[in-house]
């Protein structure tokens, strides 16, 4: 057991780490396209416009996500103003909060603070999750209200008395309810899939009927005013989500993000390092004890949405959030068993996997470094990834060394790398995945424009939010938005190559213009030559930005 003093500043330190690790960094490096300075602007745009039920994308009808998952992304926006930390600590919050769950039903379930400290330290250090804390998406906010939903779950079907029962069903409720808003009808299946086969199982199926339609009215309660404003506002809103975000993702052979169905099993390894060598020692514990209660239960929470999720035919790295809280606790609870055995060789070979990283990721950045430099000049990039490194590196021999001492010493070391390595990049690519900044440098007087134009939706995103203009001209280009396009009302939104000169002649009459383009193929650089030649040209990796003066010409030709 923790003594006295360590169980009085386990969680103060532990909250002083997530302020540290998660909070801080998020100001630490640009939007990364195209889904943040997507997210980003849709969520400015609720704000400027005050249309709160339909989401809408540069102006444009965006209907692939509900509403719920911009409000607080909007939220943290009107709260820190529109900037990064701002951007993403809707994200950052909702893992936070996941791992206060994961301290809560770690207690629940073993009564033991040991557990609960490592339960919510291990979720945290997940390389999966502090990645995902650091990026504004939908995905940690609708792996909170899922967690939620199951951690209520426990709880209802582990009280005895009927007060306790009746508010965990609610509870219930009232996350598939926000997780529906967030990201859709997943947020109401997840929890039935490990529900229904559970109580069938412990023969307590009358039990999940009378209770289920607890959960189902407060479901409806929390959903109901946004489901019925958005049909009254937008009533193709609910046919194009449908089929469009569910069945032609999960089942249509031409899914976005399609992957075979193994996808999530690897990916799974890699998404719990630097534990990840615990994992065969976690489910060996799992299955000896699989007919106790708590431990089917998680096995359940576990794997029947994996399986879930590996049959749908478009998958993205985030999708498996709502299965690493369960992973968190079955590790949990063979680490501790292990130490409490004084049986160390699988920590100390976890930790020799992770120092093996470590040192082959140090060697290889020296030796890529002086043969072929990916850092021009740039020290302290090239600094803070050998501390990131460095730090990797000491934590996880302090575990070799003294495993039943340092034996959570790794989440350190993934929480220094991760908070330091998208501060680290390289400007190759940071300077042709984030523009924002670039972007942002040149924001004053692209906001004096009368018009603005990009030939790439995750640039004309990134122009929109430095701007607060969603009214951005898509040259050439339509992806994403090619279903707001469609309305008759936005026709004028887009310019293909041929009419360009002839929109720029037009816009220039009225006031002057800015263009930011992304050049990273060859269509993009003929799209760039179809421009006129007089503006004022500022470039910066991929990304080129021109600037053109008013003019009162009739025609403006290329020089």
């Amino acid at each position: 057991m923790l003594n006295t003093v360590a169980q009085r500043w386990a969680l103060p330190l532990l909250f002083l780490a997530f302020v540290i690790f998660y909070l801080l960094p998020l100001s630490s490096h640009g939007l990364w396209m195209p889904d943040e300075t997507r997210y980003a602007q849709i969520s400015q745009e609720m704000l400027l416009s005050g249309n709160w039920a339909a989401p809408h994308f540069l102006g444009l009808r965006y209907f692939e996500k509900p509403a719920m998952g911009y409000w607080f992304i909007a939220l943290g926006q009107a709260v820190f103003g529109h900037n990064l930390f701002g951007v993403r600590i809707a994200s950052a919050l909702s893992l936070g909060l996941s791992a206060v769950l994961a301290y809560l039903i770690a207690r629940r379930l073993w009564n033991s603070p040991r557990k609960s400290l490592t339960c919510a330290v291990v979720y945290l250090s997940f390389g999966l999750i502090i990645s995902q804390a650091g990026y504004a998406n939908l995905d940690p906010q609708f792996a909170l209200w899922v967690n939620l939903s199951i951690v209520a779950l426990w709880y209802a079907v582990d009280s005895t008395r009927h007060r306790a029962r009746l508010a965990s069903w609610a509870c219930l409720g009232f996350a598939c309810g926000m997780g529906f808003m967030t990201k859709g009808f997943l947020a109401l299946l997840l929890p039935v899939l490990i529900a229904l086969p559970y109580m069938i199982w412990q023969r307590r199926f009358g039990e999940l009927v009378r209770y289920g339609c607890i959960a189902v009215l407060v479901a409806a309660l929390v959903s109901l005013p946004w489901v019925l404003t958005v049909q009254a506002r937008e009533p193709d809103f609910w046919r194009f989500f449908f089929w469009h975000e569910h069945i032609r993702r999960f089942a249509g052979d031409d899914a976005q993000h399609a992957e075979p169905w193994w996808f999530y099993g690897p990916l799974l390894i890699a998404a719990s390092l630097p534990w990840a060598l615990l994992l065969p020692v976690t489910f060996k514990l799992a299955w000896q004890n699989r007919n106790q209660l708590k431990t089917a239960f998680l096995l359940m929470w576990l794997c029947l949405p994996l399986v879930f999720l590996s049959l749908s035919n478009g998958k993205l790295p985030p999708y498996i959030l709502p299965c690493m809280l369960p992973l968190a606790l079955l590790l949990s609870d063979a680490l501790i068993n292990r130490l409490e055995q004084a049986k160390t060789l699988s920590l100390r070979s976890n930790a020799t996997l992770n120092l093996i990283i470590g040192v082959s990721g140090l060697v290889a950045v020296i030796y890529v470094q002086f043969k072929q430099p990916v850092f021009n000049h740039e020290p302290l990039h090239v600094a803070l990834l050998l501390i990131a490194l460095a730090g990797w590196i000491l934590a996880n021999a302090l575990q070799v060394i003294r495993p039943q001492h340092f034996y959570l010493a790794p989440a350190f070391g993934m929480w220094l790398a991760v908070a330091l390595l998208p501060a680290a990049m390289p400007d190759s690519i940071t300077e042709n995945k984030t523009p924002e900044r670039f972007i942002a440098a040149h924001a004053p007087a692209l906001r004096q424009t009368h018009a603005l134009m990009s030939n790439d939706l995750g640039v004309a995103s990134a122009l929109a939010w430095q701007t607060a203009n969603p009214d951005v001209t898509l040259y050439d280009t339509a992806g994403e938005a090619k279903y707001g396009l469609a309305y008759p009302d936005v026709k004028d939104r887009t310019v293909d190559e041929g009419d360009v000169q002839h929109w720029l002649v037009q816009a220039r009459r009225e006031g002057s213009v800015g263009v930011v383009m992304r050049i990273k193929s060859e269509d993009d650089a003929h799209e760039l030559e179809q421009l006129p030649k007089d503006a004022t040209r500022f470039d910066q990796g991929s990304i080129t930005i021109l600037m053109y003066a008013q003019t009162d010409a009739d025609h403006i030709t290329k020089k």
